[in-house]
């Protein structure tokens, strides 16, 4: 059944005049034009209290739902008529605070479906929400996240992975970054960067180093600045199988913060543009609904059920990007100065 704007309004009013929880939600303002979006998302920022933009619907000709908050942030499109009424339930009970149990407990009183589609994360019913965590999320990849918003210890987390079988090479790949290949061969540890004047060299020194290594299926390189004329031999670089990378980086002078999703030499962001990490708050999917990365809007909210204890959004991304993709960095490595580092060469 092709949505208009009768049958969206008729049908969430059915849905609403059924279940005590949607007693008194209207539905969204909906509109038919981009310019009629911009007026109707400033109308809905001016009445919406808290950091909550609000969400209007755009319709297209063809019955496509585009969900925005704001003017310009579509953060769904889907033709599904239950689709687009689930969506604007979860806002709406999400905008009233509690817990994401509770939110899901709502939901799952008008429709259990609901309840176990909010659970997932996703927006179908496939995918049964597996077991809890049961394990330190600040191991793995997420006990870097406090101190990454701070620079320390690089702005830059590069993670490359190749087809299944075969690994990227992290001193190849350290090396094409222009790391010093003495330093390089000699297997230097960031402990012997540090020893050096009681650290005192390093600390003067430490924009122009760097680290890497391998943990899991992901080759990492950490750096701040990358020296110019890093990737001059691109066939050296092609030679190294990467399929897939992944880029956070920090900028917290400006309090930019960014993820990169590289996967077959394309850039894997719904075009959204620059992705930045500030605009995941805790309840809400980061990422476009049913896009390429919902995969991680999944991996956020199961992140968020399992460890409620988490108040920090940045760990909780971090983790779930590590149940996602598999990413890590060895902790005790960094702790003990065993990681693999240097300096860029002729620096």
């Amino acid at each position: 059944m092709e949505i208009t704007k009768q049958t969206l309004a008729e049908a969430w009013q059915r849905r609403a005049a059924g279940h005590a929880p949607l007693h008194g939600v209207g539905l969204p303002p909906v509109a038919v034009s981009g310019d009629e979006l911009e007026e109707l998302s400033e109308r809905a920022i001016e009445t919406t209290e808290g950091e909550d933009e609000g969400l209007c619907l755009l319709l297209d000709a063809d019955g496509t739902v585009r969900g925005h908050h704001g003017p310009y942030r579509e953060v769904f499109a889907t033709r599904d008529l239950d689709q687009v009424l689930y969506l604007i339930a979860e806002a709406a009970i999400r905008r009233r605070g509690g817990s994401l149990e509770e939110v899901a407990d709502a939901l799952g009183r008008i429709d259990p479906v609901w309840g176990r589609r909010f659970r997932s994360g996703g927006l179908d019913d496939t995918g049964a929400v597996e077991a809890a965590c049961g394990r330190d999320p600040l191991e793995g990849l997420a006990w870097i996240a406090r101190s990454w918003r701070e620079q320390d210890p690089y702005t830059t987390l590069a993670f490359f992975r190749a087809e299944p079988g075969r690994t990227v090479d992290a001193e190849r790949l350290a090396l094409l970054y222009g790391a010093d290949p003495v330093q390089v061969a000699a297997g230097t540890r960031l402990k012997d960067l540090q020893a050096v004047d009681n650290g005192r060299a390093h600390w003067d020194r430490q924009w122009e180093s760097c680290c890497f290594g391998q943990a899991g299926e992901w080759t990492f390189l950490l750096h701040h600045d990358t020296p110019p004329g890093a990737f001059a031999d691109k066939e050296a670089y092609a030679a190294l199988g990467i399929k897939e990378s992944v880029w956070l980086t920090a900028t917290s002078v400006k309090a930019i913060y960014t993820f990169t999703y590289m996967r077959d030499g394309r850039l894997v962001d719904d075009d959204w543009g620059v992705l930045e990490l500030l605009w995941y708050e805790r309840g809400r999917a980061p990422y476009l609904r049913g896009g390429e990365l919902d995969f991680l809007n999944r991996a956020v909210r199961r992140a968020e059920l399992d460890h409620p204890e988490l108040t920090n959004t940045y760990e909780l991304y971090f983790h779930a990007l590590e149940e996602s993709l598999g990413l890590r960095l060895p902790r005790r490595d960094f702790a003990e100065g065993e990681v693999r580092a240097a300096y860029w060469g002729g620096q």
